[in-house]
């Protein structure tokens, strides 16, 4: 069961946002983890996190609202492309990138652009098959953190797409969590 997890391969629907044809197959193995609240939160006596992003005037910042025993992290949604919500996502602690949460993506899939903005070298390359059966390489590269509010995944793999106009946010990302996609945010809740 392990090694299942270590490999596992899932469809990717690209057709959104007209990278190629519609479907690829990617393999990728990360779990993110949910350990920073964000930067305006306060800590009860009880130890419940309680998110104050409303209250320190930024609605984009991600609002952890502590329940029972599952923590649920609120992201503000930017705007929608082709009705898929666009979230502000943070590489490397540094350079924040629009992205699309995409919930049929097994794996994160960046631009050219933010590639370049990043200064990531290809590290390997991998191959995708498209629904046509066709196969197409990617090059690859790693980056040490993703955040979007206070999910975070460290040292994930993603893949470079030259022609794409805006990166995808997959399952290495998200696997952990439920994704909850609201008119105005998308709430991750942690399973």
């Amino acid at each position: 069961m392990k090694n299942a997890w270590r490999r596992w391969i899932t469809t990717v629907n690209l057709a959104a946002i007209a990278l190629m044809p519609t479907l690829i197959f990617l393999a990728f193995s990360h779990r993110a983890t949910a350990d920073d609240p964000g930067v305006c939160y306060m800590i009860t006596s009880s130890g419940k996190t309680v998110g104050l992003g409303r209250l320190c005037g930024n609605t984009n910042i991600a609002a952890p609202v502590d329940t029972v025993d599952n923590r649920v992290f609120r992201v503000s949604i930017k705007r929608r492309f082709g009705g898929t919500p666009v979230i502000d996502v943070t590489f490397n602690d540094k350079k924040t990138f629009e992205m699309i949460v995409d919930t049929g993506a097994s794996g994160t899939i960046i631009t050219q652009a933010m590639a370049n903005t990043l200064k990531l070298q290809a590290t390997g390359t991998m191959q995708a098959q498209v629904a046509d059966g066709s196969e197409v390489e990617f090059p690859t590269s790693k980056v040490k953190s993703i955040a979007a509010g206070g999910v975070t995944a460290n040292n994930l793999q993603v893949a470079i797409a030259p022609k794409a106009s805006i990166g995808l946010l997959g399952h290495d990302f998200f696997g952990n969590y439920d994704i909850k996609i609201l008119e105005k945010e998308v709430e991750f809740h942690h399973r």
